[in-house]
Formats: C-alpha cells, sequence, structure tokens
C-alpha cells in the first residue's frame, strides 16, 4: 500500500501507527521552510501547513513537525491549496539543539535517523574531545554512529590515531578514508540502503558537501526557493531530505553541526571513567585529591589521560548534569529520551548484529 514510501524509510511499525487515521494520508517531510513544510507522499510531493489544533495544541519547538518526521496530511496528491498536517508519528530518533534565547524549549533539528556519520579530518582537524561530544550526541538521538576519517595521505601515523579512537568510541564502525570522492564514496555508500536515513556532522571543511555531493551524483543547490503566495515572496531553506539513486536518504542540514549537550549520552561515551569512579572508596568522589580515587590512579598509572577527565567533567557540567554520575544520568534519562527513542537498545542491537556478522 505504501511501496513508494518504503525508500523513504516508512517501516511497518509507522504503517501500523498510521492505521490510526485512517481519514488521512502518511508522509515525509523533506523540506522545512519558515511556516511550510514539503512532505513526500510516494505519489506526490506537497507544500504543507500545520493544521489549526495541532499548533494550538503545541507546547514546544519540538512539537512541531521538523525534516524526517513522518507526518499524516489530509491528501497525497497536489491541488492549488496547501496540504494539511494533522498528526507527526512517533519518532524513532530524534536530533535536538538548544533553541535560541529560549531556558529549556529544545528545536528538533532532524528527526528518523538511522546511522549518522561523524566526519573527522586526520590531520589538523583530528580532535578527540570534539569527537567525544558527537558520539554522545549520535548515541542519545537512537541512531547508531560511525567515525569518517579523512584526508588519511595527509597524516604520517594512522593506526596511532586509530589506537587514540579507540579508548573513546566504545563497538563504533570506523571508516579511514583519503578523499571524500574517491575511497570516502565507496565505503559510506554500503551503510546507506533503500529505506534507511542518515545524516552526515562534523567540521566545516573535512569534505562533507563533496562526499554527500558525489552520493547524490549532483551538486547540492546551496538555496532552495519556493513561492510562498501569489505577490511573488520568497523562502529559502538548507534542511532537507534528499533520495539517493541507489537508495535510501539523506538529511543535509548545517544545524547538525551545532549541536549542544541537550542530547549528550555520557554513560555511552564515558563508560571507562564511569567503571573506575564506582571502584572509588567514596561514593561523592570528586577526583580531585581524595584518598582511594581510582580514576587519579588510573591517570597516575597513564591508562587515562588527565584531558579525558577534564572533557568528562566539563561535558557533565555543560549538560547540567554535574554531581551526578553517568550512571545516574542515564537513569534520569532513560524515562523521556530513551523510552521513546531506544537509543540503549539500538546500541545492543547493534552490538549483537556485528558480533553475529564476525
Amino acid at each position: 500500500m505504501h511501496s513508494n514510501l518504503t525508500n523513504l524509510g516508512f517501516t511497518e511499525r509507522f504503517a501500523q501507527e498510521a492505521a490510526l487515521y485512517p481519514e488521512l494520508h502518511p508522509g515525509r517531510v523533506i523540506a522545512q521552510y519558515k511556516e511550510l513544510y514539503r512532505v513526500a507522499t510516494g505519489e506526490a510531493e506537497l507544500l504543507a501547513e500545520i493544521s489549526g489544533k495541532m499548533r494550538h495544541a503545541a507546547v514546544e519547538m519540538s512539537d512541531y513537525p521538523a525534516v524526517g518526521d513522518f507526518v499524516m496530511i489530509d491528501r497525497k496528491e497536489g491541488s492549488q491549496d496547501h496540504a494539511i498536517i494533522h498528526h507527526t508519528l512517533t519518532r524513532k530518533s530524534v536530533f535536538i539543539r538548544k533553541a535560541a534565547g529560549k531556558a529549556h524549549d529544545v528545536q528538533v533539528v532532524a528527526a528518523n535517523i538511522d546511522v549518522v556519520f561523524i566526519c573527522m579530518s586526520l590531520n589538523n582537524d583530528f580532535n578527540l574531545r570534539r569527537l567525544e561530544r558527537y558520539l554522545s550526541i549520535a548515541w542519545d538521538s537512537g541512531a547508531t554512529p560511525v567515525i569518517v576519517l579523512t584526508k588519511a595521505d595527509l597524516c604520517a601515523d594512522v593506526p596511532e590515531k586509530l589506537r587514540e579512537i579507540e579508548t573513546i568510541a566504545f563497538g563504533v564502525d570506523v571508516i579511514v578514508t583519503s578523499s571524500m570522492s574517491m575511497d570516502g564514496y565507496t565505503a559510506v555508500l554500503k551503510y546507506i540502503t533503500p529505506g534507511r536515513t542518515v545524516v552526515f556532522i562534523g567540521s566545516s571543511g573535512v569534505g562533507k558537501s563533496t562526499l554527500i555531493n558525489r552520493i547524490l551524483r549532483e551538486d547540492l543547490i546551496e538555496t532552495r526557493e519556493i513561492r510562498k503566495d501569489d505577490k511573488g515572496r520568497h523562502a529559502t531553506t538548507n534542511r532537507e531530505l534528499f533520495l539517493v539513486p541507489t537508495g535510501g536518504c539523506i538529511i543535509d542540514t548545517p544545524g547538525m553541526r551545532e549541536l549542544g549537550l541537550e542530547s549528550a549520552n555520557l554513560a555511552k561515551t564515558f563508560v571507562d571513567i564511569d567503571e573506575l569512579a564506582a571502584q572509588c572508596k567514596f561514593k561523592d568522589c570528586r577526583h580531585e585529591n581524595e584518598p582511594g580515587c581510582m580514576v587519579r590512579k588510573a591517570i597516575a598509572e597513564g591508562t587515562l589521560t588527565e584531558e579525558r577527565l577534564q572533557s568528562y567533567l566539563k561535558l557533565k557540567k555543560e549538560a547540567k548534569y554535574e554531581g551526578l554520575n553517568a550512571k545516574q544520568i542515564e537513569k534520569e534519562k532513560i524515562n523521556t529520551m530513551f523510552s521513546d527513542f531506544g537509543g540503549i537498545k539500538n546500541a545492543r542491537n547493534y552490538a549483537k548484529s556485528k558480533n553475529k556478522g564476525k
């Protein structure tokens, strides 16, 4: 019934929820404008706006649809009027960032992502602390991270860099490339299959746009314009979902690079420090000068770096979880983020599937 939506990631899980609204039609938000959305239904692409009821019920920015969301609309083919979005289907994964000027409000940058490629070059851009941040955010979104290292030809000691990454990226696939347009293209393509949605995050200049253009076999237009009304006003977007010719989808949004710590999974990223902290003599050990501190002992023995500990403490502070250990943070969030998006479950299932393949 929804076969044309399958390549857009419309799985049985979404189909079951969509069946609760028999009078409406499912579609996926493929672009977001100021007050409008472009929705793909499988039959057509429609401009749509949210219903008055949905707008009235929205309490926070995260209640509004975002690129990647599956929504229920009042038609599946075009007409002169805008389609109306009545419901957003439950997200299986989400990337959020703090909304500007709001204390606790968060904005959804992209939804329903399966794989997040964390891109980092092996020359001047190489930064383990930044990688820790990206890994924290990726795991907590419910998506599976894959690290893409670029410019291997400019790095004198690739094996050493891989050993460093292994100390912080437990069980994460790492792809080493020299050129994003050549070996990088073929290496990431195996992860992009029909029905799967991916994003690329990382610093500017590491070659993400080059790689995306190569995968899509075209040069993306920086700004897409749509006719907003009869007066000829236009709206622009730089958040968009693209279909990959070989199957699957890419969400391209500059906002992915600006993600904050609202969705950092420290428990997953800093499991080594958490295990050491559990062995400290005092439960409330701050890992400074306390006797019996196993974290300080590991630093003294050279199995843990001072920089990694400081990064951990800084991230906790920024994420407003100071005073909690990583396991307590995880417990705090389990009833909210993970219950909705299955981050832990995704990570465990991914690890199991990798082990089976060996």
